[in-house]
């Protein structure tokens, strides 16, 4: 089964000595509201999870917090208050309170104490104590509004950790918006966990960058409103490309890259127009274009087997279409080869480094060799047989 966690930040603001923060009115929709000091309890109340999280520093308000929930053990309070005014609160201190809240909610409660995040180690910290309190496949929703200032940013890279390193899955990020409250009197309730699903598109143009794949994208595409079936075309030419064969690659792009143009949801209208200049090579000239576009563009970025083969094929092509033969016929395509490898004995260097690329075989030559020993020279190498063979 499932179990839906809500974590919670506890702060240390006292706008008012008897209740910690100012009391508000929580809209979260039409149909539930709450009036409390502590957004917390509002969400717990709305969220109905099945395990709640405190996370506080040692001189976050637990005391005025459990005071304010019913703890009714007075010489534990007092303690529990001095310990907060020094700022030395430990977790013993919170076990009675704490099994307090959590029989009054009918649900577990935790209290996790962590670091002030003054820096880069107690930021990581307070990720390692938070990785610890969730397990693999729960379904987590994170409250940001009390606690430090700074804490709602770091809540973002732990929501983004915790998927990833974890695997949880981060439902929502909720912050109650005090600075927003109505005339009338109402808090609204803003959900943020569109930044979450903002950063899924920064680190799907990061692994475009890195490895060329494209149909990460499409998964994005769908959530953000486009035809699923349109949007998986995008995965289809991916593979294409990356198996080879970039006739059938640009007829798919051809096929969805309407629906690219014209897609206006919120979030891939932000890089609708970063995407469409990074599968643009579809649009350029014959297929020989194509495969040298590719070629230059798996070179940037490192991938010199594909870089290699693809510039290969490129040449072949253009041999193929300077004898108005067809492209696509293999028999052809090794003849124009052989005629163009005579006129230009350069291409013999370009295909020795993609065999040697592609079966890992080291050459005999040494010069080759030692191309392929250093990542600067093998690039280099790469980029001058580039401008020697595909002269203007």
């Amino acid at each position: 089964m499932t179990i839906n966690t809500l974590i919670s930040f506890l702060g240390k603001g006292k706008a008012d000595p008897q209740t910690g923060y100012r009391t508000a009115t929580y809209r979260f929709d039409a149909g539930f509201s709450r009036r409390v000091p502590f957004f917390g309890m509002a969400l717990t109340a709305y969220l109905q999870p099945d395990r709640l999280v405190l996370v506080g520093t040692a001189g976050s308000m637990w005391d005025v917090f459990f005071e304010r929930q019913g703890a009714d053990d007075d010489d534990a309070m007092l303690h529990l208050m001095a310990a907060v005014e020094a700022g030395q609160v430990d977790q013993e201190m919170l076990d009675l309170p704490r099994r307090e809240l959590a029989q009054q909610l009918g649900i577990p409660v935790d209290c996790l104490l962590i670091p002030y995040a003054r820096d880069a180690a107690e930021q990581a910290e307070i990720l390692h104590l938070l990785a610890g309190v969730v397990q693999p496949g729960e379904n987590l929703s994170l409250d940001v509004t009390h606690g430090f200032r700074h804490l709602p940013m770091l809540a973002l890279v732990a929501a983004r950790y915790l998927s990833r390193v974890v695997g949880v899955k981060v439902e929502e990020l909720y912050y109650g918006a005090l600075e927003m409250t109505t005339p009338e009197g109402e808090t609204p309730v803003l959900r943020l966990g569109g930044l979450l699903a903002m950063l899924d598109w920064v680190d799907a143009l990061a692994t475009y960058d890195k490895d060329g794949d494209y149909g990460v994208f499409a998964p994005l595409l769908a959530a953000d409103g486009m035809d699923k079936g349109r949007a998986d075309l995008l995965t289809r030419a991916a593979y294409f490309e990356r198996t080879g064969n970039p006739v059938r690659a640009r007829e798919t792009l051809g096929t969805v890259f309407p629906s690219v143009e014209a897609h206006r949801g919120s979030l891939g209208s932000l890089f609708s127009e970063t995407l469409k200049k990074r599968i643009s090579w579809f649009r350029r000239g014959k297929r020989d274009d194509w495969e040298l576009s590719l070629a230059d563009a798996y070179r940037e970025r490192g991938d010199y087997l594909r870089a290699a083969t693809f510039m290969y094929e490129a040449f072949v092509t253009r041999a193929c279409n300077e004898r108005s033969d067809d492209p696509t016929d293999f028999e052809l395509r090794k003849k124009n080869y052989a005629s163009a490898r005579a006129q230009q004995p350069e291409v013999a260097k370009l295909e020795y480094l993609r065999n040697s690329l592609a079966h890992g075989v080291r050459p005999r030559a040494d010069q080759e060799a030692r191309t392929l020993d250093d990542e600067g020279r093998l690039r280099s190498a790469l980029k001058s047989l580039r401008n020697k063979l595909f002269q203007p």
